[in-house]
């Protein structure tokens, strides 16, 4: 395996721009070159532990899924064509369903589409009517159908796979600062973090029903007792329809009913292990352990479906190799057990596989 580093900005070589020069090029490549050391993957926990996850690939520009055949590429030396790069610049939030990676980016103000499986890069949001303004937290439903909310028009957009748009919903009567968006398990609730902000007391959950696009309740408020919130910045839904929201400005993640009812909370502020210093993505995998981003540490803590540490991946480092991050935001794990992990600073999606998963199965075994 190679690993390609994200550097900032990426520098390519230029293309090489007449027939004579590509001659050359493979001549060149025909002589013996040294031989490059072999990248061996990471894996979490470190030796002498028992490893659980293996750093298996990074995505950064669409020529990271997209089919790059060697007749393309032998047309781009020899005839001076150009392949159009196009990549991350400030990822925030994402969400994975069946190896189609959806990432926002909200200064290009549109969500990324990585299909792997497919083999496929799309830009979406771009064109009105559907046009995001300021994209951040993102969530997929059991149909395929994609949430993005988009903080500065203050509502949520939503689009079929493809991304074609189909509606919006919420408004600026009801959303303050829409920062996070996550469904039911039917696809039947909307749960929007409302991060309100200094001079707002709307920190809270908006339930809509996805189908008429209704307010239908609300969660919290601004407070530090249990089921009150101070700057709640993402969420998730986990297996039994427990929600689970990061309430960064409280050092915690609190855990809710569906219908709002306050279950119980874990974490709290400092630098130990289970700890929180700068709370920020969240996700729940199939057996319902809970993924929790701090930005601070540089890393995700795994906690149980009680809120008891289990382990952690990732450190603080400059270098944006696996597991090094400097503005890690969001998460997800998709159904095969694959970890997703966004950083801002690096704009990459770094993927670990669970070691028990061999690499050639589930929806992106078949990637290159």
């Amino acid at each position: 395996m190679r690993y390609r580093l994200p550097l900032i900005p990426r520098l390519r070589l230029t293309l090489i721009r007449t027939p004579l020069m590509a001659l050359m090029l493979m001549l060149a490549a025909c002589t013996t070159t040294p031989e490059q050391k072999e990248f061996i993957p990471p894996v979490y926990p470190p030796p002498p532990a028992e490893p659980r996850f293996v750093f298996e690939r990074t995505l950064l520009y669409n020529d990271d899924v997209e089919e790059y055949t060697r007749g393309m590429r032998f047309k781009q030396y020899a005839l001076g064509a150009s392949q159009k790069l196009r990549g991350l610049v400030k990822p925030y939030d994402i969400a994975v369903q069946k190896g189609k990676v959806y990432v926002t980016d909200s200064v290009q103000r549109v969500v990324f589409l990585f299909d792997i499986p497919g083999k496929r890069f799309l830009e979406i949001g771009a064109q009105k009517p559907g046009q995001l303004t300021k994209p951040l937290g993102i969530d997929i439903s059991v149909n395929g159908d994609i949430y993005v909310s988009d903080i500065s028009a203050k509502r949520i957009m939503v689009y079929d796979g493809d991304g074609v748009f189909l509606r919006a919903i919420g408004n600026a009567k009801q959303l303050i600062r829409p920062s996070d968006v996550a469904l039911s398990n039917d696809g039947s609730r909307l749960y929007v973090v409302d991060t309100g902000g200094v001079d707002s007391t709307s920190h809270q959950v908006q339930v809509f029903d996805t189908a008429t696009g209704e307010l239908i309740n609300s969660i919290g408020q601004r407070g530090i007792q249990d089921g009150e919130f101070n700057l709640p910045i993402q969420l998730t839904v986990g297996p039994e329809d427990r929600l689970y929201v990061v309430d960064s400005g409280n050092f915690r993640v609190q855990v809710f009913q569906p219908d709002g009812a306050f279950l119980f909370n874990f974490g709290t502020v400092g630098r130990l292990p289970g700890q929180f210093a700068r709370p920020k993505g969240i996700a729940t995998d199939p057996s319902g352990n809970i993924y929790v981003i701090d930005t601070a540490f540089g890393n995700f803590q795994i906690f149980n479906p009680q809120g008891e540490l289990l382990m952690h991946i990732g450190n603080r480092g400059q270098s944006g190799m696996p597991g090094k991050y400097m503005l890690p935001a969001g998460i997800d794990v998709d159904e095969d057990g694959r970890i997703y992990v966004v950083d801002q600073f690096f704009r990459k999606i770094d993927v670990y596989r669970p070691v028990s998963l061999s690499a050639d199965e589930g929806f992106v075994a078949k990637f290159e």
